[in-house]
């Protein structure tokens, strides 16, 4: 039985009753907000473990509301928006967003992707072994095995890889990434994230033309998905 308890911010009345029913029916405890200001309020009196925000609020957008959130909050924040832009995506992924819905989207996946959230918030941090299906990887070591063949991997090529498989199931943008392997200055060096992410994928997929690890979030990012 659940016991984790999820806050939704949003200001559609169909939205929040079909949310609360779909969670309280998987037991998770549920507060709802119906904008900004109840938003913030909500979470700083009683902290929720998860966060569903909506972008489009009435008093204030969702954007800013990530970010005063991300000032203090820790806890994984979902976005569930009609705002399908490429900008409204990464922004709101740079700003703290550990994963992005949009409007209409399906009940299942949100469930799958609020799992995902909490199984990777409820992780020790300073857990040295990360176990993802065929893969293991040993942080303290860096060492890397699938099905318990060590494969060999480039310095940079295992921080990529080590910095995607600890944040499983976020969706890193590109610019992230590039910024946190490579540094700033390469902030706008996209070829280099394919060539590596292509080369990782060689050596860690099963076939590296399907990959089930390194998924590609098209014109965002790429998610690490553990199985």
């Amino acid at each position: 039985m659940n016991s984790a308890s999820i806050l939704i911010i949003d200001d559609e009345v169909q939205i929040r009753k079909l949310l609360t029913i779909t969670l309280e029916s998987y037991n998770y405890h549920v507060q709802v907000a119906v904008n900004a200001k109840e938003g913030l309020t909500a979470v700083a009196n009683h902290p929720p473990d998860l966060v569903l925000l909506d972008l489009g609020l009435p008093d204030e957008s969702g954007h800013e509301v990530l970010r005063h959130l991300r000032e203090w909050y820790t806890n994984p924040i979902i976005i569930l928006s009609v705002q399908s832009t490429e900008e409204d995506i990464v922004k709101a992924l740079d700003n703290g967003a550990n994963d992005y819905l949009i409007k209409p989207f399906r009940t299942g996946e949100l469930m799958a992707r609020i799992r995902s959230a909490l199984r990777k918030a409820a992780l020790d941090e300073n857990n040295p072994l990360g176990e993802f299906d065929d893969l293991t990887i040993d942080y303290a070591a860096r060492v890397i095995r699938k099905n318990d063949v060590v494969i060999k991997l480039t310095a940079t090529e295992y921080t990529l890889l080590a910095l995607m498989a600890k944040n499983e199931g976020k969706v890193l943008t590109h610019q992230y990434l590039l910024n946190q392997v490579w540094g700033p200055s390469y902030n706008n060096e996209s070829q280099y994230l394919r060539v590596f992410v292509a080369q990782l994928r060689k050596k860690i997929e099963t076939d590296p033309n399907r990959p089930v690890h390194i998924v590609t979030e098209s014109r965002v990012g790429y998610r690490f998905v553990a199985k």
